[in-house]
């Protein structure tokens, strides 16, 4: 069977590397010269499945009231005259009480505990390096942030997710770091089993284990359209825009039997002309990767800060600081006002860890869905599959999703239960 894969993040790769796997015979389109070049290149590297939890939750409208004109603001809203853009909105806020967050929240554990599971399958095959780490610290500066948390520990304890609350000297115990900050946590909450990489460099691996495999990755490649006909796609046409060596484009048809999406935000885009409405917008992340210049400053693993939402994780010799949404502006720009949420939140925390001078900076689109689970599987075209939606946490998501779609197109049942996973929920 002849597959093409569109989108050569995370995502996309591991959906490659599963089709692979099961016998298909690949090809994988990205616009960028390599794998992990957009949303993949510079995430947090949390893979947290007690932590994945959808952005649509109790309290949050009136915490992005709360941020409309503060200086260091972990959600940035910047509304447009854009039906898209309010339509999505009007589904969100629905998706905010409480009933709704915890059917999301559970619906989204299903696919990041799966794939953390299958990610452990992988690297017992596949020994691979990517600056992993264990353990996930959440930091709360206030009782407002406990209080924030509270629904999110009943699910924890509800579904027997190995959890310990802390005070602020155990917070220490965990990252003795911390002892140097110039703030105190009021509390913590630890998640032993959860775990941090970095999900560019596992990416750029596992590209490599594809090609050893027979995948073929068209780079500099952008779709120019999908040819469907009678409910199913029959080829892609493509526009080669960066053809790296002089015969290496190909042909710039690729007929399939099968197709899988997985271009995140552009995802939306590209399948319009079928008639195929996908609920995706944008919300921008940014983050700053440092090298490590006092080891005993920097953190052991994964630390987020719960009041700005912002996450610091070790990645080897280097540190990441990652966060911020910013909702209405899909520019790929670095902005002043999210650069310095992330310069506070690590001179909070690990001040000494590195000079945040010589840090490099990193913008993304995440694909966000209104209600926070991904979309995977079937369309209304036959051959014509999803794999989108992962938002904030697709690299969490990334090794189980892929596998579950592969499942799909090759007519495999999933391992997991796929109820309000998939597009027909809207």
């Amino acid at each position: 069977m002849k597959v093409v894969v569109i989108g050569g993040g995370v995502i996309g790769t591991a959906t490659a590397y599963w089709l692979n796997r099961q016998g298909a015979e690949v090809t994988l389109v990205e616009r960028e010269p390599d794998v992990a070049r957009q949303t993949s290149a510079g995430n947090a590297g949390v893979i947290a499945p007690g932590y994945v939890t959808p952005w649509a939750a109790p309290g949050m409208p009136a915490k992005i009231l709360k941020y409309l004109l503060k200086p260091a603001a972990p959600v940035i809203f910047r509304p447009q005259l854009s039906l898209r853009q309010w339509r999505w909105i009007g589904r969100w806020l629905g998706n905010c009480e409480l009933a709704r967050y915890r059917v999301n929240k559970l619906r989204m554990q299903r696919v990041a505990y799966y794939s953390r599971a299958c990610l452990h399958e992988f690297l017992r095959d596949h020994p691979l390096d990517y600056g992993r780490s264990q353990g996930y610290l959440q930091l709360f500066r206030s009782r407002y942030d406990e209080e924030l948390a509270r629904p999110a520990l009943a699910l924890l304890a509800e579904a027997g997710i190995p959890h310990r609350l802390l005070d602020a000297a155990q917070c220490v115990e965990i990252e003795p770091a911390l002892a140097r900050a110039p703030v105190a946590p009021l509390s913590g909450l630890y998640l032993p089993e959860d775990e941090a990489g970095d999900c560019a460099v596992f990416t750029r691996e596992l590209r490599a284990l594809c090609e050893q495999g027979g995948v073929r990755f068209r780079f500099g490649a952008r779709v120019a359209r999908l040819e469907a006909a009678g409910g199913r796609v029959s080829a892609v046409q493509l526009e080669q825009l960066e053809p790296l060596e002089p015969l290496e484009a190909g042909p710039q048809r690729l007929p399939c039997d099968a197709l899988v999406m997985a271009a995140g935000v552009d995802s939306h885009t590209l399948l319009d002309p079928l008639g195929i409405a996908l609920p995706l917008y944008p919300v921008k992340g940014y983050s700053a990767t440092l090298q490590i210049t006092d080891a005993e400053a920097a953190p052991r693993a994964a630390v987020m800060d719960e009041s700005l939402k912002t996450a610091i994780t070790r990645m080897g010799n280097q540190v990441r600081v990652a966060g911020t949404a910013e909702l209405g502006d899909d520019r790929l720009a670095l902005r002043e006002a999210s650069l310095k949420t992330l310069r506070q939140v690590m001179a909070d925390w690990f001040p000494g860890a590195g000079d945040m001078a010589g840090a490099r900076y990193w913008v993304g689109r995440r694909p966000m869905t209104p209600d926070g689970p991904p979309i995977l599987g079937p369309t209304s075209h036959a051959n014509l599959f999803l794999n989108v939606g992962h938002g904030s946490t697709g690299w969490a998501m990334s090794m189980g999703s892929g596998r579950v779609v592969a499942d799909l197109v090759l007519g495999r049942k999933p391992e997991i239960d796929l109820d309000g996973l998939t597009l027909a929920r809207y």
